[in-house]
């Protein structure tokens, strides 16, 4: 079988994503009903750390053993890739020694040379400019709460940040529209989010006027990992972007709020609504372990 890798949203079609979110529909519904799934049974998991993580080591450590794998973390400090080796030659010996392959780092640049010397798939579990299994989630939570994301609008408040340019990836793979605002100097780059072209995203200056009529409200902290030293900056910049009930007000009757996590209420958001009952964080953190099953199944066995 080719050898498929994960490293950005528009690596898969629409069509791979609608079998990707049925079989997380399956995956789940076993999961919930306690019936044991063992798809990857004497399969390996290796996990690449350079980023600190609580989700996103839970939910592959936690998935990949629901699906009858094992799965072994690697902190680049604990490796000899933190003492010089090269990604290369790691991804050599790794990928001899496990089935599949995923990596939290910061250039996405780092990725790519790891899945170009890889023997066995590659997952981007984020990097600076991408956070697909993020935003794969994000999407299947919507849908079983609404119903398909097609032709919907999705309003980004806060940084142009990585999980940004996925929700705009993922625009243009699925068809639905995304409003972004950000503070001055904080704007999208097209290139850099990696898009095609602008037709499935709007900017604007007022954050209320992008949630005017959006189907979901989403954000993310305002100080990404690696850019620490920007915070004070950052803090002051983004003090009109934080998501609160008269931006919820703006947007559809029923529309989602969403939070990628970890958050810092009473900066990019309120308690008022990430605690509120339009919000759907929590069953959003838990589709990452769904989402991610069915994607670590699909890239090891195809489809099955």
């Amino acid at each position: 079988m080719v050898i498929k890798h994960y490293l950005q949203f528009k690596d898969f079609s629409r069509e791979e994503y609608d079998y990707l979110f049925e079989l997380t529909r399956v995956i789940k519904d076993r999961f919930k009903r306690y019936i044991t799934y063992h798809p990857l049974h004497d399969k390996t998991l290796v996990m690449i750390f350079e980023k600190a993580s609580t989700r996103t080591r839970l939910s592959f450590e936690a998935g990949a053993q629901q699906l009858g794998a094992a799965a072994i973390y690697l902190n680049t400090k604990d490796s000899q890739l933190g003492r010089g080796e090269s990604v290369e030659d790691a991804a050599q010996v790794m990928s001899r020694m496990s089935d599949i392959i995923m990596i939290r780092t910061f250039e996405q640049t780092i990725v790519e040379r790891l899945a170009a010397s890889s023997r066995v798939p590659v997952i981007n579990g984020l990097t600076n400019e991408y956070h697909p299994c993020q935003i794969m989630a994000d999407i299947y939570t919507f849908i079983e709460h609404r119903g398909p994301i097609q032709g919907k609008t999705v309003a980004w408040i806060g940084d142009s940040n990585n999980v940004c340019n996925t929700w705009l990836q993922a625009a243009e793979v699925l068809d639905f529209k995304v409003h972004v605002s950000t503070p001055p100097g904080y704007e999208v780059e097209p290139e850099r989010a990696g898009l095609v072209g602008t037709a499935h995203f709007k900017e604007f200056a007022d954050p209320l006027e992008a949630c005017k009529g959006a189907d979901l409200v989403t954000t993310d902290v305002w100080t990404s990992m690696g850019f620490e030293a920007e915070n004070e900056a950052r803090i002051k910049a983004f003090a009109d972007w934080c998501v609160d009930a008269e931006m919820m007000a703006r947007a559809k009757p029923g529309a989602l709020f969403m939070h990628c996590l970890p958050a810092h209420r009473g900066e990019e958001v309120t308690a008022e609504v990430i605690d509120g009952p339009q919000s759907v964080v929590w069953d959003e953190a838990e589709n990452r372990l769904h989402v991610q099953k069915a994607l670590m199944e699909y890239l090891v066995l195809g489809r099955i």
